[in-house]
């Protein structure tokens, strides 16, 4: 592990290109300055970066920079300093940075004005840290086929093969920025002529086993291209959401190595129709995120199961409550799934089929099992306890989302 190495505070966005791909939206905008929901893209990121502790950006620029710099200013509106370089528009990427070396922090994290990404920096820092390289690049394991790999990483979590044409076999994963680099990369890219950043430094550092990878599920969303956008639209609504276990957090838990397995079975904990109705009343989706290993056991089975949510949706919805949505395992806990908890697997794919932000999205709970998958899909969690019901972790959910104005 990597020791005296102080935590990075500086972030450098690469926001130079034309955006051809995104013509005519980009004939008279630049890429990150493309409007969601009244505000560009790029504000989403600074946003992001000053919740996660960075003070400083440093844009560097080339298309149309004048309205990305009269947009920003210093940064001041903002709560962070921001800062810019200007460059020849046809600048490649390794040009951009190392016109800029000098004025790099020893580590920073470097984005592309076109990605985001809810990135958990600490979890990163550590990792990176533990890795003990040049650098680390975040790679989605693009597990659901999202776009082209154009990578593999190997079982030491350093990148192993990366190929820009995406064309090499056994790719799985694919590169999407926020990097963590230490300046002395820089000096890999070449003194001449106009290097790309990723075919000129990657494969020096792949060969050297100096790039380690942050691999994620949660998936990443883009102004690359029109296709993305109306995805990156939904995403960045942000309509609020919550997660919710079921057994011990809606409904009385059976006893060890027992089940729901009729409506019978079946009895409300206390407040827990008042917390679904407070929630729908506050504009909030519900989505369930649940084991069902009684279905691997054959103590139920899919029929009973669907009769037993039909009939908890609709006293849900007679008490003024919603669920949108239900994620059950059905896999025994020797099986190897990602879906059972504490894997987060079904959270990530609640994720991708709601276009959620994870880190905005709080899961509750009463196990242990559901604060590590909550822990490991990057989300909020709360809770549940004998004394610390579910209706509880509502109101204290809703008052942190609605704080109440100050009096006088």
């Amino acid at each position: 592990m990597s020791t005296g190495v102080e935590r990075p505070r500086q972030a450098v966005i690469l926001a130079g290109g034309q955006g051809t791909r995104l013509r005519p939206l980009t004939d008279h905008t630049p890429k990150p300055m493309i409007p969601f929901h009244g505000r560009p893209f790029a504000d989403y990121l600074v946003e992001m970066l000053t919740r996660q502790g960075f003070t400083r950006i440093l844009f560097l620029l080339g298309y149309l920079p004048d309205k990305v710099m009269d947009h920003f200013g210093d940064g001041s509106r903002f709560g962070i300093a921001i800062d810019y370089a200007v460059s020849p528009v046809d600048d490649e990427t390794g040009t951009r940075l190392r016109r800029v070396r000098d004025r790099l922090d020893d580590v920073f994290v470097l984005l592309y004005c076109d990605n985001y990404w809810p990135m958990p920096f600490e979890t990163m820092w550590r990792r990176y840290l533990d890795h003990d390289v040049a650098a680390m690049v975040t790679v989605y394991r693009n597990r659901d086929g999202y776009t082209r790999d154009n990578l593999r990483v190997d079982s030491d979590g350093l990148l192993a093969v990366y190929d820009k044409s995406r064309a090499a076999p056994g790719l799985a994963g694919v590169d999407i920025g926020f990097f963590i680099l230490r300046r002395e990369v820089i000096d890999l890219i070449p003194e001449d002529g106009n290097p790309s950043f990723e075919k000129t430094v990657y494969p020096v550092l792949v060969e050297r086993r100096q790039l380690a990878a942050f691999q994620t599920d949660h998936r990443y969303y883009s102004v690359g291209s029109h296709e993305r956008l109306p995805l990156t639209e939904a995403f960045l609504a942000r309509v609020p959401t919550v997660l919710l276990d079921r057994d011990g957090t809606l409904n009385v838990r059976m006893p060890q190595a027992r089940y729901v397995c009729s409506w019978t079975d079946w009895r409300w904990l206390p407040g827990a129709l008042d917390a679904l109705a407070a929630l729908n009343r506050a504009g909030y989706r519900v989505i369930l995120i649940t084991n069902q290993p009684g279905l691997a056991r054959g103590a139920l089975d899919p029929a009973t199961l669907d009769d037993i949510h039909a009939r908890m949706m609709a006293e849900t919805e007679a008490a003024g409550g919603r669920i949108d949505a239900i994620y059950f395992c059905p896999h025994n806990w020797d099986d190897g799934c990602d879906c059972r908890k504490p894997r987060p697997g079904m959270l990530f794919q609640a994720q991708r089929d709601f276009h959620l932000d994870l880190s905005r999205v709080t899961f509750i709970g009463d196990d242990d099992r559901d604060g590590e998958a909550a822990q490991a899909a990057g989300a909020p969690f709360l809770q549940v306890t004998d004394s610390y019901s579910l209706l509880d972790a509502v109101h204290d959910l809703l008052r942190a989302d609605h704080p109440s104005p100050v009096a006088g």
